[in-house]
């Protein structure tokens, strides 16, 4: 408790301050008559009104903006509650962020030797990216897949191709991020799996599963079941993790695939912490203490082009967070509430047109999740309009990160931008912002009722649709798109599918059924069965099937049958 003398010295610092915020105020009035409004009628501004993509940008900020703000509440230290600064006390200081380029495409010996050649090259944890079949739980030699295998990540069909995929990369000691959602507990099982069969327990292995289903619904459609068993299906992880496998994320709650549908940063936000709130529930629904399932809920959120909004945005997102898990959840630890995330730089914002100038968007964006105080970083290559990533292509993009870490200082201190009166006002705004959309979400029943009502995929379309006409009537400048065009260039894109993938990934699968134990395999999907039916945690089952070398599409196959297929609300 503050004694006499610091009650008399707070509120003479009070009386100054607000004297000194009245003298700002005149002067602001004074200099915008005197000297503002002559400029203005001789050279008006280049628009009427400056947007960031959840706030309208002021001329200029002042003491007046954020004269609410309380410091140590608000802003307070790095690596103390509300964590608004960043999680770790040093950051950067003490470790640099982890870098990881996206990789995954054609079959597990192909992307095998991507992994390697990442390594080599300095990166420090691997990212994987699953072909479409996979990501929606059906075997390569499926008539469902036909066209997709291996296209627009890795084919993995069972333990077999995953083993395959990390041959020769220790698992107890490179840290593995895998972009799955709706079969996210069956590939993650093959991780365990397979790193078992290297000879390492489970409580070792390292990475983050995204296993972030809701956000399929609105933004991605690489769902498979309804709502509410997907999001069992998503606790059972998150739960079997936290006992069994304690330095592996098994929720990587995804705000980037909501931004790269067309939602602003403040539904990012809001959407994205709907949909976790949700997870969390269900976890303390099935038994699971907040404290022991909150500290591995991890965060992928993208990066655009608005330097100062991204970095606001993810001072934002950690405040919030602490304060959410905190008041709403009961959390007790620090480590439940402190908000940790890998971001990727905007896919959505890099061009066909002029492709070389996304490596400049990348590397701003890349800047911006640094200053932002990210943990995790990965930029979208400049050749992704066209095709999938070349090796040069990733290999800039690497670089593009070692420079910002070691050649910009932006590494060098902490939150460096704190204190700023545009950024410290961005980030209150988009804390309002986000906050009366969950207040609605809340309102409606919370994400999966907002899901299934349509709500926020209509949202996330009316912004993007908004977005897109700012474009096309040049309120929004796209570089070589709609302005410094080069009418003399042709695109065209250099994608082509790979069909021997597809006759390779089948003669696999046909072997690895070949060699089973097939009766084993019929016992394990029985034993799936069984638990789908009821109300127990699926992981044990889902670890047995695995183990037994069945495949991705009969585990899925199988829920399918008890719990049926998602069909989207009809648009009216």
């Amino acid at each position: 408790m503050r004694n006499p003398g610091q009650r008399e010295a707070t509120g003479a610092a009070a009386r100054q301050g607000a004297a000194s915020l009245a003298a700002i105020a005149d002067a602001k009035s004074e200099w915008e008559e005197r000297t503002l409004r002559k400029v203005l009628e001789r050279f008006p501004e280049r628009r009427g009104r400056f947007e960031a993509s959840s706030s309208v940008t002021e001329r200029v900020y002042t003491p007046l903006d954020v004269q609410d703000l309380d410091f140590l509440d608000d802003v307070g230290f790095p690596g103390q509650y509300p964590f608004t600064r960043g999680v770790q006390p040093t950051m950067y200081r003490g470790r640099l962020w982890t870098m990881r380029q996206y990789a995954g495409f054609g079959t597990a010996e192909e992307t095998n030797d991507r992994f390697k050649h990442l390594i080599r090259n300095g990166q420090t944890g691997l990212s994987t990216a699953f072909d479409l079949p996979t990501q929606t739980g059906y075997d390569s030699d499926d008539p469902m897949a036909a066209g997709e295998v291996g296209q627009v990540g890795v084919a993995i069909d069972s333990l077999a191709d995953m083993e395959t995929l990390f041959d020769g990369i220790p698992l107890d000691k490179i840290s593995t991020s895998m972009t799955i959602n709706a079969p996210a507990a069956m590939l993650v099982a093959m991780y365990i799996a397979t790193a078992q069969k290297q000879g390492h327990s489970a409580n070792v292995v390292m990475g983050t599963a995204q296993n972030d289903v809701l956000k399929e619904y609105v933004a991605r459609g690489t769902y498979i079941f309804p709502p509410q068993p997907s999001v069992r299906l998503a606790a059972n992880l998150i739960a079997y993790c936290a006992r069994e496998a304690p330095k592996f994320n098994s929720i990587s709650v995804s705000g980037y695939h909501i931004r790269e549908a067309g939602a602003t940063a403040a539904q990012e936000i809001a959407f994205a912490f709907a949909n976790a709130i949700a997870y969390l529930e269900e976890c303390r629904r099935q038994g699971a203490d907040i404290d022991d399932v909150g500290g591995r809920v991890s965060w992928i959120f993208n990066t655009h082009n608005n330097f100062f909004e991204e970095i606001a945005k993810y001072r934002t997102l950690r405040r919030m967070w602490a304060r959410l898990m905190r008041e709403r959840f009961g959390a007790k630890q620090a480590s439940s509430m402190m908000l940790r995330t890998h971001t990727q730089t905007g896919g959505s914002t890099l061009t066909a047109q002029q492709p070389l100038n996304n490596i400049a968007r990348a590397a701003i964006q890349a800047l911006a999740a640094v200053v932002g105080g990210v943990q995790s970083l990965a930029l979208s290559c400049y050749d992704e309009a066209l095709a999938l990533p070349t090796e040069e292509a990733q290999q800039i993009a690497l670089r593009t990160q070692q420079i910002i870490a070691h050649e910009s200082g932006a590494a060098d201190t902490i939150d460096p931008i704190a204190g700023s009166y545009y950024v410290e006002t961005l980030t209150n705004q988009l804390e309002v912002e986000a906050q009366k959309i969950m207040d609605r979400i809340e309102d409606i029943g919370g994400a999966v009722a907002a899901i299934e009502s349509g709500y926020m995929q209509s949202e996330i379309q009316e912004a993007a649709v908004r977005h897109q006409r700012e474009v096309e009537a040049c309120e929004r400048i796209v570089v070589g798109v709609n302005e410094y065009a080069d009418e003399h260039e042709q695109v065209t894109p250099i994608f082509r599918p790979n069909l021997e993938v597809v006759a390779a990934q089948a003669a696999r699968l046909k072997q690895v059924r070949a060699r089973r134990d097939q009766a084993a395999v019929d016992v394990s999907l029985r034993r799936l069965r069984e638990a789908a039916r009821g109300d127990e945690n699926l992981m044990e089952p889902i670890l047995e099937a695995v183990g037994a070398y069945a495949t991705l599409g009969e585990m899925c196959g199988v829920l399918r049958e008890e719990w049926g297929e998602y069909t989207p609300p009809t648009a009216v």
